[in-house]
């Protein structure tokens, strides 16, 4: 068992067999490329390279073998047919129209050198089943000592093939093309130039189509951190076609929804702040009234105001504001300030320039006003940090209060819920500020996180995408 595979294979995956674990979907997720495009490409390249090797394998196997054999038996038959004729016949003459008939009709340079001898290892005597087939074709017409030298005339490109004879020692030169087989080349150009021209097609194909892929991707990330923008395109292959016009019905789906809801609150806001209205007025004007009873009935009043306006704020969001870009710094500034008026000990520190991102401003100053009034009933000293890092904004918010049990942080979040006493319940609150801090960062693509803070108390940790 290899060593990347999981102990509990079989276990986990049953219908599988053990031995074909690395076919497993997870396992190939880790190495296959992670982009569509290398993916895709990598569909085309292997497929082709897999037959150009068959095809390779095929030409060698069959064609390169036989197509030498061939040239071989020719080169070898012409080689012997002048060999045995200047061993008959040793005369002058005889042999010099025979060179020079070999040299006219068969392409062969043939000299004699009389009462010479082969020397040297490179003398081939004898067939050999592994050796080259021009080698075993020449003894089997010689049946005589020869040497096969391919690289004595390199510049001329030409082989030189040395046969011992009864008087002397023959020498033929002849052209490379008669023992080397040119298709070789044009097969070999022909294969990586069609692959080439393939594999450039399909790049540019499958860009193009990886784009609008891109494109969509781009744009439901841009609607996720709340950034208005056009209809997507429908445009490319079916299937992206197919998932342009569900992500433009899905954009107007969830907007309207978002502006149906907006709508309805607005008006029940009217309808219940009406009566509400009607009711404080009534008690400004009641004479004979006990003091104690009609401050009674005020504090209601106004408890019941606070906590209307929390649920609308809650089930309203902010759904109509546009993103738009913001000096972040100096929204910060302004946020800190306010508090500052109202006598809190708040530190703001920043590391580097902020810039400017495209957020909901006015969103944005609710959030982080909802996290620093959560911060400063609790506590007596809140430091916020914020840093650009990378491709995300983060904002820390950090007091030195009781902080929140790590079992019970995310509880937090949820909407109406109080916590211990350890937060003091009785400060006031309906439970809703977190719940209303988070719905408006991840309305905007972030999140917030909770943590123990240096300071003894709660940090809040807030990231927003750039």
């Amino acid at each position: 068992m290899s060593a990347d595979k999981p102990a509990d294979y079989e276990t986990a995956h049953g219908a599988v067999p053990s031995w074909l674990w690395w076919l497993d979907p997870a396992h190939l997720e880790k190495i296959m490329p992670r982009t569509l495009m290398a993916r895709a490409t990598l569909t085309i390249i292997a497929p082709v390279i897999l037959v150009q090797v068959i095809s390779t394998y095929v030409f060698y196997d069959n064609h390169w073998d036989v197509v030498s054999r061939r040239m071989a038996n020719d080169l070898a038959g012409d080689i012997a047919a002048v060999h045995a004729f200047l061993e008959k016949y040793p005369d002058p003459e005889q042999r010099a129209w025979m060179v020079e008939n070999a040299r006219t009709t068969m392409a062969l340079d043939v000299t004699v050198q009389p009462g010479g001898e082969l020397n040297g290892d490179d003398i081939i005597v004898g067939a050999n089943s592994l050796a080259d087939p021009l080698h075993n074709t020449l003894w089997q017409s010689l049946r005589q000592p020869f040497t096969v030298d391919m690289f004595e005339f390199r510049t001329d490109r030409l082989v030189s093939i040395r046969v011992q004879m009864n008087d002397g020692v023959m020498t033929v030169l002849l052209p490379r093309r008669r023992i080397l087989n040119n298709n070789t080349y044009v097969f070999v150009l022909w294969m990586t130039g069609s692959s080439l021209l393939l594999f450039g097609v399909a790049t540019a194909y499958l860009r193009s189509q990886v784009r609008f892929v891109r494109r969509l991707a781009q744009a439901a990330d841009s609607f996720g951190k709340g950034r208005e923008g056009p209809d997507f395109p429908a445009v490319g292959a079916f299937e992206v076609r197919q998932a342009a016009r569900a992500f433009n019905i899905m954009r107007d789906r969830i907007q309207r929804q978002i502006s149906q809801r907006t709508d309805m609150l607005a008006g029940v806001s009217h309808d219940l702040r009406t009566p509400l209205t009607r009711m404080k007025l009534q008690l400004s004007m009641m004479k004979g009234a006990p003091a104690e009873d009609i401050t009674a009935l005020r504090e209601d009043l106004n408890e019941m105001e606070r906590m209307l306006e929390a649920y609308l704020a809650f089930a309203r969001g902010e759904g109509t504001e546009d993103a738009v870009p913001t000096d972040l710094q100096k929204s910060l500034e302004n946020i800190v300030q306010r508090f500052r008026r109202d006598d809190a000990n708040i530190d703001l520190e920043t590391s580097g320039a902020l810039g400017t991102v495209t957020l909901k401003s006015i969103a944005f100053e609710r959030c982080l006003g909802n996290l620093i009034g959560n911060a400063r009933r609790y506590a007596k000293h809140v430091v916020i940090n914020a840093i650009r890092s990378g491709t995300h904004i983060q904002i820390t918010v950090d007091d030195d209060g009781p902080g929140i049990p790590e079992t019970q942080r995310e509880e937090a979040f949820k909407a109406f819920h109080r916590l211990e006493p350890s937060r003091n319940p009785m400060t006031g609150g309906v439970g809703l500020g977190l719940t209303i801090a988070r719905d408006i960062i991840r309305s905007m693509g972030g999140d917030i996180l909770l943590g123990e803070s240096p300071m003894g108390g709660l940090r809040v940790t807030l990231r927003l995408p750039l």
